[in-house]
């Protein structure tokens, strides 16, 4: 679940606590092309107003109609589709004949929604499972991977951070870096074991730890939903958390530095048994050549190069750039 999906909850429960009726929807199945992912969610109260989207608008505006008009259901769960043949698939607005499935799920005291919003504002994982015939809400602590399954009597789906960021460096360039990785619903965590820079940590909604960078690592044990970033300049800090991050599975692993430095850089690191195949994984400088230059800039460079290898778009460039652009965006 996204941030975005998460304002769409919250919004839920003060619509409850106003004494409205409300039906969420979510994504479960789509065919060709679709608007929005599987696992996306849409609500709308009795009378129409509505938070979120699963399409360009026709279907929001088909539910917000069934709303104000009392078709949506009201006891129970219910699957509906839209765009099954290409006629209706134009009219609700989905793209190449696309057709996208929701259940429709009215929100009861069993849906247990306060339950898990307290869940997702401690920072915690759930497997929440939705049976479909009683709309009855079971949590558990998710575990593993994000889990996502319907059958014809549940709906499976996995709620909270599942993606990870650890940034080596508690200065200014990290507070954009942290505020940005937040909006992508990263799980944020702050490395910094110098005072002068830990003891002004400020950025909600991050945990900062002070220990050593490798350490820090190796305690973490990042996956392949994790990014590690270093950007203290510093290569007593830096190449700590770099060594033991370039062995892990973290799918995303930068420093900053100019492209002198990172040269340097892994020659140092070959001194660490680091294999060279290892330190190819290393992006330095880090971030997409867009010719950041302020540390929000860089920041943003450095979020759009996660977002791309997030999604396997591993050698996204731009065009016309020159041979050293990018240093002064990680010097």
């Amino acid at each position: 679940m996204d941030n975005v999906d998460l304002d769409v909850l919250r919004r839920v429960a003060t619509w409850q606590r106003e004494g409205h009726r409300v039906v969420m929807g979510t994504v479960t199945r789509t065919w060709g092309s679709a608007p929005r992912p599987i696992g996306s969610v849409v609500a709308v109260r009795d009378d129409g107003s509505i938070a979120g989207s699963v399409s360009g608008g026709c279907i929001e505006d088909d539910l917000i109609i069934k709303a104000r008009q009392g078709e949506l259901p009201s006891d129970a769960p219910a699957l509906t589709r839209y765009g099954v043949s290409a006629e209706e698939a134009n009219r609700f607005g989905l793209p190449c004949g696309g057709t996208l499935e929701l259940v429709l799920e009215p929100v009861t005291p069993a849906t247990r929604l306060d339950e898990l919003l307290a869940d997702l504002d401690a920072g915690k994982r759930v497997r929440r499972e939705l049976n479909i015939a009683s709309g009855q809400v079971v949590h558990t602590p998710a575990k593993g991977e994000d889990a996502f399954e319907i059958t014809d009597t549940t709906l499976i789906s996995t709620h909270g951070p599942s993606w990870r960021l650890l940034v080596i460096g508690a200065g200014q360039m990290t507070q954009y870096l942290a505020q940005m990785a937040r909006a992508l619903d990263y799980d944020v965590i702050i490395c910094d074991p110098r005072e002068e820079y830990a003891d002004h940590w400020s950025v909600p909604g991050t945990t900062l730890v002070r220990t050593m960078p490798d350490d820090t690592v190796i305690e973490m044990r990042p996956d392949r939903h994790t990014a590690v970033v270093a950007l203290t300049h510093d290569p007593k800090l830096d190449d700590l958390a770099l060594m033991e991050a370039l062995k892990s599975d973290a799918f995303y692993v930068g420093a900053i530095g100019s492209r002198k430095n990172q040269a340097r850089r892994r020659e140092r690191l070959l001194e660490f048994d680091v294999s060279p195949e290892q330190i190819d994984r290393l992006h330095g400088p880090v971030g997409l050549r867009i010719g950041a230059r302020t540390p929000p800039e860089i920041a943003v460079a450095i979020i759009a190069h996660m977002t791309a290898e997030r999604y396997g778009f591993h050698h996204v460039q731009f065009e016309g750039e020159g041979e050293e652009e990018g240093e002064s965006a990680s010097a």
